[in-house]
């Protein structure tokens, strides 16, 4: 903050946490200049939904209870053109609120003062128009005194938009003094302590005097800190991790490190919000002999510790490829019977056979049959009718179409659609799927060497071939620069097939969708509790699933589409 007030500073860059003060420095910077400096502000969020939302939730609270604010910005009225949600003006200037997302927003109006939150999620172009930060700070061309602030938490190494803005920077580290020797560092993770699994006694211990830090030591030691450079950039640029957070203890932190190891993805979310680092992808390659050497002898057609299955189709030209995948707890998978049904998929008979292959029940190790819970049906390319109608009558099995989204930052499953397959016909339910984030999960769970969280296992059987690990490991991820932005893309090389990928892809989709709770279902395959019936496992199985929709629909008729999908929506 005093760097964004200081003349000679025109842009300041911060790559942190979450969580440790980036907002309040925004909104910090935007009342200081409303009261001190009026001036053009433009604040860039994500997304207009965000921009809305930091408009009612953070600022217009900070001007009801900042008294030398209050009298400057008058509340939201929708007929008045100078005061709406995304634009206030108040004596001797304004201030817009935009999304990156939307190039509109970000249309040429002279701004002095540029704050860009969260550039990481901002998405590579706002429409045809460019990189929304360039956007952005082009609008300062004409003021000599102009600021812009650049914060965020970091995402993938090499291609966050915040580590290349830090890295220009002269790197700024909080460096805090030791209460014991007196001798300042900067905290990092690795000299956090604590006995394995018992994280009451975490401590941190000075790098030079080796004594024991507890948290009852760090107020003073922040009070006391300074910024030191280790670059040699002319833009001040600053890190600070979460170690250095007063909201929380070492304990904490050790807790939330211990939940977040277990698991791939969970790990690199710490890195990035915890840390404040980007996450390094480009780490041991996938080798598809390796994959292909890892394979097991089930006991049975399902291992004892999957709870529940489901399945992903590949809709091709002239067949369906389908894998039936099982899952345990912590996304642990045991590939359970991958086939090819050969065919037109513009008939029928195409759709009878995966009807039937659909209905198989396979003997899980306790003796008991499990049915497949949950399928994803891919309807991208030239059969999406033939899918629509199929799905549309088995929306009560669980088998769902589903449409392939490329691009950064999709979530796996995204809220679905209603497609009409015809005229007086009820709507088809359709859900998108971040097949990026898909991939990279995927990815992330074939590196695991050790059985656990996200390990997948292969069962001895002809259908997983060396040709299976080919098509499983055929994509690559590559960066690519657009307009100098960098962005990961996954590409499939020439003359490889990727069936395989994307059947698993679909499967843990289908995972998704059906939403299991694993302790409900670890009780309906425990002998003591074992059922009588094959009514009884599948009334279990429905009880296991918190999928909203479909406790919905037992509660509304089909029949009132529009009832039954904003019920879903809640």
């Amino acid at each position: 903050m005093d760097m964004l007030v200081h003349p000679k500073v025109r842009e300041v860059v911060v790559m942190s946490a979450s969580q440790v003060g980036k907002t309040e420095i925004l909104n910090n910077t935007v009342g200081y200049y409303i009261d001190k400096d009026p001036s053009p502000i433009l604040m860039v969020m994500p997304t207009l939904d965000l921009a809305e939302s930091w408009s009612k939730e953070r600022f217009m609270p900070m001007v009801r209870e900042t008294k030398s604010l209050r009298g400057k910005i008058r509340e939201t009225k929708t007929k008045e053109e100078s005061n709406t949600i995304l634009h206030k003006s108040f004596p001797g200037g304004y201030i817009t609120v935009a999304g990156a997302n939307s190039p509109a927003s970000l249309a040429s109006r002279p701004i002095r003062i540029v704050l860009c939150d969260e550039i990481d999620r901002y998405p590579p172009s706002a429409g045809a128009e460019g990189d929304p930060v360039s956007l952005a700070k082009k609008r300062t061309s004409t003021f000599f005194n102009k600021k812009i602030l650049q914060v965020s938490t970091p995402t993938i190494k090499d291609v966050s938009p915040i580590q290349k803005a830090f890295e220009a920077s002269d790197q700024r580290h909080y460096y805090i003094p030791c209460p014991h020797c007196q001798v300042t560092f900067v905290f990092i993770w690795e000299n956090l302590l604590w006995t394995d699994g018992d994280p009451k006694d975490a401590h941190y211990v000075c790098p030079h005097c080796q004594d024991k830090i507890y948290d009852y030591h760090k107020p003073e030691m922040l009070q006391r800190g300074k910024w030191i450079p280790h670059g040699k950039g002319n833009i001040p640029g600053f890190h600070l991790n979460g170690l250095y957070s007063p909201w929380l203890t070492f304990c904490d932190m050790a807790v939330e490190y211990e939940q977040a190891r277990i698991h791939p993805e969970k790990l690199k979310v710490w890195i990035n919000t915890f840390l404040g680092l980007p996450y390094d992808e480009t780490g041991e390659t996938i080798d598809q002999h390796l994959l292909s050497m890892r394979k097991e002898h089930y006991r049975a057609e399902v291992p004892l510790r999957v709870l529940v299955l489901t399945a992903g189709v590949d809709v091709q030209q002239d067949r369906l490829e389908v894998e039936v995948v099982g899952w345990g707890r912590s996304e642990e998978s045991w590939s359970i019977t991958y086939r090819v049904i050969w065919g037109d998929p513009n008939q029928p008979d195409m759709w009878h056979q995966l009807d039937a292959f659909l209905q198989t029940k396979f003997e899980h190790e306790t003796g008991k049959e499990l049915s497949i819970a949950c399928t994803a049906i891919d309807s991208g390319g030239h059969h999406t009718k033939s899918v629509y109608s199929y799905c549309r009558a088995r929306t009560q099995k669980r088998i769902f179409a589903i449409k392939g989204v490329s691009g950064p930052g999709r979530a796996l499953v995204g809220s679905p659609s209603q497609k009409r397959t015809g005229q007086n016909r009820r709507d088809t339910l359709l859900f998108p799927i971040g097949v990026d984030q898909g991939k990279a999960t995927v990815y992330s769970y074939l590196k695991i060497r050790e059985p656990g969280p996200g390990f997948c296992h292969f069962p001895q059987d002809p259908a997983y071939s060396d040709n299976y690990f080919k098509q499983l490991t055929a994509e690559k991820i590559i960066t690519r620069y657009h307009n100098g932005f960098a962005s990961k893309i996954w590409i499939l090389p020439d003359g490889q097939r990727n069936e395989a990928l994307d059947c698993r892809v679909y499967a843990l989709a289908a995972l998704s969708i059906l939403n299991p709770v694993y302790d409900a279902l670890e009780k309906r395959l425990r002998p003591h509790l074992e059922p009588k019936t094959t009514d009884e496992i599948d009334l279990l199985q429905d009880e296991a699933t918190q999928s909203p929709w479909w406790r919905s629909q037992r509660k509304r008729s089909v029949r009132s589409n529009q009832g039954w999908v904003n019920s879903w929506r809640r």
